[in-house]
């Protein structure tokens, strides 16, 4: 099951976010921090985009200067869930005529109308 989404800066600031649990507002700021740490560390070359933390494995995907991390529980297919992440950019591309940080910063509300009905 997903848990959240997250779309990050290289920076380390989440710029768009949707989680699909109930979670209280200290500890959803703890889950994206922690989550936004290892998978800009996980979105190098020499890490692998497969990260365990805590209750969660984290699947993440750099874009160009965004990273898209992905929380899931243990049996989800972590191959699955890239290969979703790919699909969502793509959507937002499309949406947006080339998707940058900006363009999710400003319109986060679009952003999610897009995917949601896209």
């Amino acid at each position: 099951m997903i848990r959240f989404v997250l779309l990050v800066n290289a920076q380390g600031r989440v710029r768009l976010s949707r989680h699909f649990e109930r979670l209280g507002a200290a500890r959803r700021r703890l889950v994206e921090a922690a989550a936004a740490r290892a998978g800009l560390g996980a979105g190098d070359g020499d890490q692998c985009s497969f990260v365990d933390y805590k209750d969660y494995r984290l699947v993440s995907r750099r874009y160009a200067a965004l990273y898209c991390i992905v929380g899931i529980d243990s049996e989800e297919n972590e191959l699955e869930i890239y290969e979703l992440i790919h699909n969502f950019i793509e959507t937002l591309d499309k949406y947006f005529n080339r998707v940058c940080e900006l363009a999710v910063s400003f319109e986060a509300h679009d952003a999610l109308r897009a995917v949601s009905s896209g």
